[in-house]
């Protein structure tokens, strides 16, 4: 076992990686009461064409399969695995994301019962032809339960309109036609590729002692037997820079017309610390450009043309990269003006030491409140591990960021080539 302390932040991570691959990780947190785990596969809906376990040719599966897998891992012989949490007082929970699957568990009793429940169901699938069939129908609800919410549509949309190839452009659950393709046999074909123990992450944090941790999970997979670990072959599709429509008009059924700003990534390869000085330059930039306190949002919420559901957000990850700015708007195509004008006006001329500074220092005090929450740790810290970054490096890197940083990176990712809009209107 080996240690990391982060002085500033007076935090000190245990990891140790296990004769099978599997990383573990352990934070201690003394004074809470939750102790919350989380068992993470670098496996995600974008991950749908690969050449499967053993076999030298990739296959395109359905869309959405990851997503279906992860719902149908809580369903084992013995019967429903949240009854058997329920039982021992503790909660689980599962998310699928792009290039993602999680099975989270929170409690504050039975903790080495509940995590190695956690362990056992995760690495133990079981599947039916009956209970496969059952579940579409599940699914399928919760697709037309997402195909209602005009925001989601709308994510989806812009998504649509950055990308030509890539699956980043297909709703994380499918779609009815595609779940209806899945069978038992994708989805054993999914697990025995991707839920190795050395493409997965096992993260815990609370008021626990790491060594009797570490011992608990090493034990637990040296009790259970697995194949050679094999590298996976995933399939990128060919992407360029541009953008696959410059526009769009979507019809949904909404009070309020809505406006998105997209700019997809030209060059999304970064990973590590390259990685994540270039998102937390972004995330600066535009708080700088369009947070509260900005020029541009000043001008837009005086004239009326935006309302609280104005946001901004930067997404990254090994193939694809994007950002989107809006909300709902009367009037979509000032704000989509204003946005423009911003971004030529902030490429124009140098950046202003303070202000850059300001927005640094706002980005700092965010992040200092989100690491409060074991919750927001326990979802975060897999995602920087599986992209070569550090979640505790996060503040250290804001503080060396330097305006000439910020400028850099405003005139990488805002490209004409690689901006797009979308307007929903009300049907």
């Amino acid at each position: 076992m080996k240690s990391v302390v982060y002085k500033k932040l007076g935090e000190t991570i245990y990891f140790e990686k296990l004769a099978n691959g599997l990383e573990v990780f352990v934070l201690p947190k003394n004074g809470f009461q939750k102790t919350i785990a989380t068992f993470t596969t670098k496996y995600g809906s974008v991950d749908n064409n690969f050449s499967p376990l053993g076999e030298d040719y990739p296959t395109q599966f359905p869309n959405g399969i990851a997503h279906f897998l992860e719902h149908k891992m809580f369903e084992s012989e013995e019967g429903d695995v949240f009854r058997t949490f329920a039982e021992q007082g503790a909660s689980a929970n599962a998310f699928t994301s792009f290039t993602r699957t999680a099975y989270t568990v929170s409690a504050t009793s039975d903790i080495n019962k509940n995590l190695t429940t956690l362990l056992d169901f995760v690495q133990d699938p079981y599947f039916t032809d009956e209970t496969v069939d059952k579940e579409k129908g599940i699914i399928e609800q919760e697709i037309k339960m997402y195909d209602d919410n005009p925001d989601w549509r709308a994510r989806f949309g812009i998504l649509e309109n950055m990308y030509t190839n890539h699956p980043v452009k297909i709703d994380i659950g499918g779609t009815i036609s595609s779940i209806n393709q899945i069978t038992k046999e994708d989805l054993y074909s999914c697990y025995n590729t991707f839920y190795h123990p050395n493409n997965m992450l096992f993260f815990v944090i609370g008021p626990v002692i790491p060594e009797e941790i570490i011992s608990l999970i090493r034990n637990n997979q040296e009790q259970k037997t697995f194949r050679e670990s094999e590298e996976i072959h995933r399939i990128s599709p060919d992407e360029d820079a541009k953008v696959n429509k410059k526009s769009s008009i979507m019809k949904l059924p909404v009070q309020t017309p809505k406006v998105f700003i997209g700019y997809k990534e030209p060059n999304p390869i970064r990973q590590g610390k390259e990685l994540l000085k270039y998102e937390l330059s972004l995330n600066v930039l535009l708080e700088l450009m369009f947070g509260n306190s900005s020029e541009a949002y000043e001008k837009m919420y005086d004239n009326g043309y935006l309302d609280g559901t104005f946001t901004f957000d930067y997404t990254n990850e090994k193939d694809f990269g994007f950002s989107v700015i809006g909300g709902n708007s009367q009037e979509p195509e000032e704000v989509i003006k204003i946005v423009n004008e911003t971004i030529v006006g902030f490429k124009k001329q140098p950046l202003k030491k303070e202000d850059a500074q300001r927005a640094i220092k706002k980005e700092i005090g965010t992040f200092l409140s989100a690491i409060n929450s074991p919750q927001f740790i326990a979802n975060q810290f897999t995602r920087y591990r599986f992209n070569g970054m550090d979640l505790f490096d996060v503040l250290p890197t804001l503080e060396n960021l330097t305006e000439k940083d910020l400028e850099e990176v405003l005139h990488l990712h805002f490209c004409e080539e690689s901006r797009t809009t979308l307007i929903v209107k009300g049907e």
